[in-house]
């Protein structure tokens, strides 16, 4: 039987062939280890980007934490400040007003003319027809109404009010009468409507300031009123 030889050409060719091979797995290690490095130095980066945004997160929360506290501080501050301010006192409502507002001086206290049976014995507001007329002082409604209120036709609708001490005040001419003989007013407190009833020209208001309920006991109330404080 004889024995089969394997030709050295065959031999050669396989060490070849197995080389080849070695070398071609020794690639591919290296290609699969170069993935692996660059995916380690991905994840190396992604780790720091996220560590820098998170950096950022932290120090605006930080900084807004910071602002909250000052704006606080700020409102403490300005609301201890407002404490320690004084407090305004009330302003004091006046004492006595004139009867009407938004008008005009026409006949004055104790002048002459042909309207009056001697001097004129008041003062003259004049004011459109209807014109609000107040009490210029807190007081009880003495008289009211038609002839005067007890004073004569030449005065038309009137009112007088005793503010106490001696001291009255007259309205006269008056369009309504908005108050009766014993009722209590206030001061600024409407107590009738302006007019042109009576002796009169024209619409107006007559104002008097009187020691007494009753005609003849007339001061000068312009004079009256300055002393209180009311502007002309």
């Amino acid at each position: 039987m004889s024995q089969r030889v394997t030709p050295r050409s065959f031999l050669t060719s396989h060490l070849r062939t197995r080389a080849a091979v070695m070398a071609a797995g020794m690639g591919v290690t290296a290609v699969v280890g170069a993935g692996i490095a660059a995916a380690a130095d991905t994840t190396v980066v992604g780790s720091d980007t996220a560590k820098a945004v998170q950096a950022q997160a932290d120090a605006q929360a930080e900084a807004a934490k910071t602002e909250a506290a000052e704006n606080k501080k700020a409102a403490a501050a300005k609301k201890a400040v407002k404490a320690e301010k004084p407090a305004q006192p009330a302003k004091k409502k006046a004492s006595w007003v004139d009867p009407v507002k938004k008008y005009k001086i026409s006949a004055s206290y104790a002048q002459a003319g042909g309207m009056w049976q001697s001097a004129h014995s008041g003062q003259d507001y004049a004011v459109p027809n209807g014109t609000k007329v107040v009490a210029v002082h807190g007081g009880t409604v003495a008289k009211a109404g038609g002839n005067g209120a007890g004073d004569g036709p030449a005065y038309g609708n009137a009112v007088v009010i005793n503010h106490g001490n001696g001291t009255y005040s007259q309205y006269a001419h008056l369009s309504e009468v908005n108050v009766r003989p014993g009722q209590v007013v206030k001061t600024g407190q409407k107590i009738a409507a302006s007019g042109n009833t009576g002796n009169s020209s024209g619409p107006h208001l007559h104002f008097e300031v009187r020691t007494s309920p009753n005609y003849g006991s007339a001061i000068d109330p312009v004079k009256f009123l300055r002393g209180k404080g009311v502007q002309f």
